[in-house]
């Protein structure tokens, strides 16, 4: 059985409080969390916590690393060609192998050459476009 996401236990967590809150017992998001984590096979939610932010965190970035992801929902590989910043706020740019239309209108392009952000432990932009979706998603390639 695959382990869920952090993102996942904590919205499980959020819906357990809100569906007891509606039945009548109100618990606290601490409480909730707690309960989510036993659900999980977790002694506690920090438990659970540290195990899914483990298995969660990408691969180590480095100057040179060839990467996979998405930009503004677009596929891109590259290298990576500057990186700074600690593990939980790393700024990365990318020269990509190919360029990428960053534009989904037919009558308007943008094509970039190089990618910029700023992603977290996850690889992922806290920054996201209006159907939700990180900005920017960075993965080692396959070797």
């Amino acid at each position: 059985m695959t382990q869920p996401s952090l993102e996942t236990v904590k919205t499980q967590a959020k819906a357990l409080r809100q569906a007891l809150q509606a039945q009548g017992t109100a618990i606290s998001h601490a409480q909730a969390l707690e309960l989510i984590a036993r659900q999980h096979g977790a002694r506690d939610w920090n438990t659970l916590h540290a195990r899914l932010g483990q298995r969660n965190a990408p691969a180590e970035l480095a100057l040179g690393s060839k990467v996979t992801g998405h930009y503004l929902g677009q596929a891109y590989s590259g290298v990576i060609v500057a990186l700074s910043g600690p593990s939980g706020n790393r700024h990365v740019e990318i020269a990509l192998d190919q360029p990428i239309d960053t534009v989904r209108f037919d009558s308007f392009s943008n094509w970039r050459h190089r990618i910029r952000g700023t992603i977290g432990e996850d690889g992922r932009s806290s920054r996201k476009t209006s159907d939700g979706s990180p900005h920017l998603t960075v993965n080692i390639a396959p070797t």
